[in-house]
């Protein structure tokens, strides 16, 4: 639909224009806005999506218990949170079992503990061999879910690196010691290579008075806005 680009691009070792409609049969598309048929169950919904292939399509009982929403699998979807209609979205891309899944921002409206399982849920899908291709602005489901990082910019690739990658390239690694002054919780910062010559280090753990080290590394929001010249 874009006129005036340029390049190529191969879906499972086949160049797009070599497709022809079977390309739908492979591939499972979860848009960052659910459009459902919202009279309709959730059971239904997937029920009616799964008949629009050919081949095989998977249960809409397994896709609902995947998504924690087999409880609710038989209410008007008109019902349904945004967030549940987000979890529902996800098991209408997997409805077909597609070899490429492509999910523009799959956690968005969902609380902590359903956005870790949906993370957990996308890894499981490269982990069974399937390709995913994820658009998102959510940093740490890139972080944590993604294998490759590529920052766009302007309509172009700015850089592409592995998340660990990114964090060493872009980070000055630190170490933040949080220590207690009397009734109060101070926090002191230094270079991770200074932490061993740190007079003031040592003399905090022999007074006993240190509560929490940790390591902090650049997070790709840093590394997004150090790539793309972009203001946090």
């Amino acid at each position: 639909m874009l006129r005036g680009h340029r390049g190529r691009a191969d879906v499972l070792g086949r160049a797009v224009e070599r497709w022809g409609p079977d390309f739908y049969e492979h591939v499972g598309v979860g848009f960052e806005l659910p459009a459902h048929f919202s009279k309709l169950t959730a059971r239904e919904n997937l029920a009616a999506f799964a008949g629009l292939f050919a081949g095989p399509v998977d249960k809409p009982a397994r896709l609902l218990e995947l998504v924690d929403l087999a409880d609710a699998a038989d209410r008007p979807v008109a019902e349904f949170s945004k967030g549940m209609q987000m979890r529902l979205h996800l098991a209408r891309a997997l409805v077909n079992r597609p070899r490429v899944l492509f999910l523009d921002e799959p956690t968005s409206g969902l609380d902590p503990v359903h956005a870790a399982a949906v993370r957990r849920l996308i890894r499981d899908q490269a982990a069974q061999g399937r390709a995913v291709f994820l658009t998102t602005h959510d940093m740490a489901t890139a972080d944590q879910v993604c294998d490759r990082v590529a920052f766009v910019a302007d309509g172009r690739i700015a850089a592409i690196d592995s998340p660990r990658g990114f964090r060493l390239a872009h980070g000055k690694p630190t170490a933040i010691v949080e220590y207690r002054d009397e009734d109060v919780v101070r926090r002191k910062e230094s270079p991770l290579a200074d932490l061993g010559r740190d007079g003031t280090f040592a003399e905090l753990l022999r007074a006993g008075s240190v509560e929490t080290v940790h390591t902090r590394e650049a997070s790709l929001d840093e590394v997004f806005a150090a790539v793309t010249g972009a203001r946090l």
